[in-house]
């Protein structure tokens, strides 16, 4: 029987910006100096590939705010995935968010 499990990051306060989705992906994010970065990694070894989205408030140094969103697939054994990578931002408005599902 095919399963689903959905598990939303509990972002934690602080630089650099640090998600944890459930036990089987840590991510981490910062913005500052003119760039923003997303990096995963899956961390149980056990457990099925896990299918994420993430979404994340940024500051522009024009005083703007975008959200920047995607998905990614983060095999066993990936680590220090960049999962999003831009330029033009100062700082974040908020941790970023990642969303995941494993398969079966």
């Amino acid at each position: 029987m095919n399963w689903l499990k959905i598990a939303t990051v509990a972002a934690l306060a602080g630089w650099p910006g640090i998600a944890l989705a459930k036990e089987a992906v840590s991510c981490g994010g910062a913005a500052m100096l003119g760039g923003a970065q997303l990096n995963c990694s899956h961390v149980e070894p056990h457990a099925p590939p896990q299918f994420c989205t993430y979404s994340w408030a940024l500051h522009t140094p024009a005083g703007d705010q975008k959200i920047v969103e995607g998905t990614f697939m983060l095999p066993p054994g990936a680590s220090n995935v960049t999962v999003y990578q831009g330029s033009g931002f100062d700082r974040a408005l908020s941790d970023p968010i990642v969303i995941c599902r494993g398969g079966k």
